[in-house]
């Protein structure tokens, strides 16, 4: 017996496509080579924040005081890059990211609703 998802019957049956957000955190600054990446396959938009975090590896230590005293810090800088396409580029972004950056995790959400604030254009047309 052959399954569908509920995405893929609304799809077929009533031409309605899907958007997702893929939230995507690095360790570090690859973030040149995956936007060059992803404007290859006509990703209109990506944010880029940097910001401080821990994942499950310790991070580098630093000399403090003169390079007498060495130091863990708690927190070490990240990066997280956001992104929404259509879910049948999901793959595709997945694929971009793993190519250009070795660590990190890739988050991906469905969106509801996508609106364009000054021209009112939703979802697809408005990313």
């Amino acid at each position: 017996m052959h399954y569908q998802t509920i995405e893929n019957v609304l799809r077929q049956e009533y031409d309605i496509n899907f958007l997702i957000k893929a939230e995507i955190v690095i360790p570090q600054n690859d973030v040149q080579a995956i936007d060059d990446a992803l404007k290859q396959i006509h990703v209109g938009g990506i944010t880029v924040f940097k910001v401080k975090g821990r994942g499950k590896s310790i991070g580098p230590s630093i000399h403090a005081s003169k390079g007498t005293e060495i130091f863990t810090p708690e927190f070490n800088d990240k990066y997280i890059l956001q992104v929404v396409v259509p879910d049948e580029k999901e793959n595709d972004v997945i694929k971009i990211v793993r190519t250009n950056s070795k660590m990190g995790k890739i988050f991906i959400s469905p969106i509801k609703r996508a609106i364009d604030i000054g021209s009112g254009q939703e979802n697809e047309q408005a990313i």
